[in-house]
Formats: C-alpha cells, structure tokens, sequence
C-alpha cells in the first residue's frame, strides 16, 4: 500500500535534544487520516516533545516530516497551523483579559475597511464564535472575559480555538485534565465528530480508561524511544502499563503497612457559608491513616478540605486537633496546627512555574530561614529543600531549575517536599496524582505509604475509584456536600462508593 495515502502523517527517525538531555532519539511515528491515535508513555518520555517538534515549537535536530504525503519543515506554529495542523497544549495559552471570541480567533482577527482605516470586526468574530460554539454545542458567551472562566470553561474554549482551524490533525495534549466527567464526555462526541469528517487526532493522556474508549491506535513512548504502535483493541490496561514503565502492571499499589493509632482530627458538623456547599460534615481521622473522600462531581470535596485549612470560611462546626479545640481561620493557623496542603490545581495554585524548584519547596517555611536582620539564610535554604527532594527522588537537573520545566510527576514532588520542611502531623492531598502519568502515580503512592508507616495522618481526596480503594484505610463519600456514609477498605467497592456517592441524585 502506499504510504502516502495511508497515512496523513508521517514522523520518521526525529531526534532532539537539550542540554544534557536526549529528549527524542530516532522516533518513527504514522497516522492514519480519520483516526485517533493515543500516545502514551510516562512523564519525560518524549511525548509532548515530539509533539513540539510537529507544531513548530521545537526543531528537531535529524528526521523527516511527511504531511499528506509530502515533506514539510513547520518553522513555526503559524505555519503549522496554515498547513492544517493544529495543538491543544498541555498549559493553557489563552490571555485572561480578553474575551473568548478574541481569544478564538487571536492572530487571524476578521477586519474592515482598508490601508490605514482598517479596524477589527468585533461582529464577525462574535457571530463566527457563536456558530463555532453552537456546532460543537458549547452554551458559551463569546463576550465573557477567559479570565473570569473556571479552568474547565477555559479549557472547553481551548478545544474549540483548535477545532475552529479546520485542521486535519488536530494533537490533544492532556485535554481531560482540567474538565469534568461531563464535559470529558462531550469532548469524545466532538471527537468521533471530526473522525468521522476524515480529521486525525493525536491524543496524549495519562487516564486508561480514556485511551480504551476513544483510541483506534497507541503508540508507546519510553525514555525518549518508541517501544511501539498496537491497535488499541489488542491492548489491555496492564499491557499498556507493562509496555510504558518496562515492567509488569498487576501492582498498582504498594502495599499501606502502617499501625493505625489515636484520633488525630475530629471535625464535627463543619457547615460552609456557601449555602450552597457543603453542610454538617463530621467525620474522624486517625494517627497513621489515610482517609479517602470520595464522590462525584459537585460532591464538594475540595471546598471541604480548604476549609479545613483555612481557605474557606465556615459558619457552624468543630474542629479538634490531638483532642484540643482549635479555630482554623487561615493556612497559617493550619500550619501552626502541624497541616499541609497540596492543592488540587498543581499549575493554578500549587507550584510558581517562574521560581526554582528550592524557592518552590521553601516557600511555607520561609520565616524559619530568617536571621536577626530578617535576611533570608539562602545556604541553608538550599541545604535543607535539596534533603528533602533528594529523599524523595525528585528529578531535577539542579535545585535552581525552574519548576515549570520538571514533569508533572516531579513537581509533585516538590510540593509534598514543601510540606514535608513544615513538619506536618496532617497532610491534606487533593487529587495527588492527577496530570501524572502511571509510574510517577507509584512513586506517590509510595511515598504516601511511607509517610503513614511514620504516623503521619493522611486526607486524599480522590476522583478515580481505584485509587480510593487501593490506598485508604476508610473511604468517606460526599454527595451534594453531605457526609453519606464511610466504607472500611474490606467492604469498598466501586459500586458500595458509588450507591453513597449518588444518594442525593
């Protein structure tokens, strides 16, 4: 068969690499026109890299690029783009302070008039963003601000800005990441609907159950190589992990081996001031503990464990620490109680992407690497976030790198690392291994492990099933901000979450 017709694009033996990095080495990747293809691999294996390399980002040092049968060399994303190819980046890369219709059609504006007297045409674009809206069924206002969207939104819009270029590969980097259930599920009916138009889908994930019901083909990155491309109906979720990590899957978890002791944190009946989040919470977690909060979307999960620290005012409710009742009104009072907290959003509220991996570890314990003068003591800064990455194998190239350039996997680490310096007895984790990929997810859970065998107590907030059940030692489900019930791990499943987690619905 010829390859020019099979195929409507063809990577052949890219090569890239950067400072003490190689980062792609003689990567071979095909597409078939009217497919999607998954690429999978661990965090650092080259996927969006070479990604990077087709959009015109980066410049691949060796290789070919074969774009509908034909070489082409993108120089730029513009010219990507103009060819027909277009990137939902895993960051996203809109301007808050202007509006969606703007922010859609950024570089290409529609205009009027001519020579000096053009203008933009801010009524085209408005209609053009309200049919694209209305073909991909989004209920959008194209003149709200993308600043004033939750990341969700935010993402949707990104989605469709990608569509809207009539591309014939379109690459999805990491799409589900920000956006609910729902909204992830209208996002594969807008893929089947470019697959069918012939379009081509580069999708990148770390979620399993995603690739199995969208993919047609998987191509498996490792450590910069392609170990292969399978039809995704040959593949199993061990396969595939087996393939990307270079090992066996069946151990997702390790096991939790630590002795469960007195009750470290009492709440009791805490009630938001949102009316409309959650009320009369009570609930117990213990020394050596890891207390898993399940439920679905709207559960109300994450504004409870903010308000435990701090973050979101309360109304009603009691909160006992070590049997003494304390007043949390904010993050210092938590940390003062011996709390952390890592965030759910890693790159909205977690780490600060332009500062280094020490000053991001550093950041909570400042005050404490002050001298009489109020200067900050930097040797001893560096001396003590290096031991503490170090212990926890964070891969950096130094402690002077800037966050934003380690994997999602490695900037999770820091942030366990930061709170680790404040000497926490309580550790609150909000989705800890989400935008991670299945062997960093290990290392985590790894260190979550450990971090209970020490005594230390333990909140996971959790959205995937497996993960709730396969490191908690008790599971407590929300539904529309009300406790339902708590599973000891012997009697968690999927189903006995689920019949709590929907019994409002």
């Amino acid at each position: 068969m010829d390859t020019q017709n099979e195929f409507v694009l063809q990577m052949k033996n890219i090569s890239k690499s950067f400072p003490g990095v190689r980062a792609l080495d003689d990567v071979t990747l095909n597409v078939r026109p009217g497919s999607v293809h998954a690429l999978m691999g661990e965090n650092g294996a080259g996927k969006s890299t070479l990604m990077k390399c087709l959009f015109g980002i980066y410049h691949a040092e060796s290789g070919e690029i074969f774009f509908k049968g034909k070489p082409v060399k993108f120089h730029s994303t513009k010219i990507a783009l103009e060819a027909g190819v277009s990137m939902i980046q895993q960051e996203l890369s809109n301007v808050p302070a202007r509006s969606i219709s703007e922010n859609i059609w950024l570089g290409r504006e529609p205009t009027v008039g001519f020579g000096p007297f053009r203008f933009l045409n801010h009524r085209k674009m408005r209609e053009d963003t309200r049919a694209l809206m209305t073909g991909l069924d989004m209920d959008i206002n194209p003149d709200e601000q993308v600043g004033n969207l939750s990341i969700s939104r935010q993402q949707a819009c990104e989605i469709a800005k990608a569509v809207s270029y009539d591309a014939s590969v379109v690459v999805m980097d990491e799409p589900t990441s920000s956006i609910t259930e729902t909204e992830t599920e209208h996002l594969f009916k807008i893929i089947r609907d470019l697959r069918s138009k012939g379009v081509a889908i580069i999708y990148i994930s770390h979620k399993m159950s995603e690739i199995f019901k969208i993919a047609d083909e998987v191509s498996v990155m490792r450590d910069g190589r392609m170990v292969g491309s399978y039809a995704a109906a040959d593949l199993t979720e061990d396969k595939l992990i087996s393939l990307m990590v270079g090992r066996e899957g069946t151990n997702r978890f390790p096991p939790v081996e630590s002795t469960i002791g007195e009750v470290k944190l009492k709440v009791s009946g805490l009630t938001s001031a949102n009316p409309r989040s959650f009320k009369d919470v009570s609930f117990e977690l213990r020394r050596g503990e890891i207390l898993g909060i399940g439920g679905l979307v709207g559960a109300q999960r994450t504004e409870l464990v903010e308000a435990l620290f701090g973050l979101r005012e309360t109304v009603r409710g009691e909160v006992f620490i070590d049997g003494k009742k304390v007043k949390i009104r904010s993050s210092k009072d938590a940390i003062r109680h011996g709390m952390g907290f890592i965030t759910e959003d890693r790159r909205g509220s977690g780490i600060f992407p332009l500062l280094s991996v020490s000053v991001n570890t550093a950041i909570p314990s400042l005050e404490h690497f002050q001298n009489k003068l109020r200067l900050l003591a930097h040797r001893r800064i560096l001396a003590e976030t290096t031991k503490y990455n170090e212990a926890l194998r964070t891969k950096t190239p130094s402690m002077a790198t800037l966050i934003q350039n380690l994997s999602g996997g490695n900037q999770q680490k820091v942030l366990v690392s930061r709170w680790l310096m404040t000497q926490p007895d309580i550790i609150i984790m909000d989705e800890p291994t989400r935008g991670i990929d299945v062997g960093a997810k290990y290392e985590i859970y790894m260190i979550m492990a450990d971090l209970a065998k020490q005594g230390k107590s333990i909140i996971m907030v959790s959205s995937e099933m497996h993960e709730l059940i396969g490191m908690s030692h008790r599971i407590m489900v929300l539904c529309e901000g009300r406790h339902t019930g708590t599973l000891d791990k012997s009697e968690a499943t999927q189903e006995s979450i689920m019949r709590l987690a929907a019994q409002f619905i």
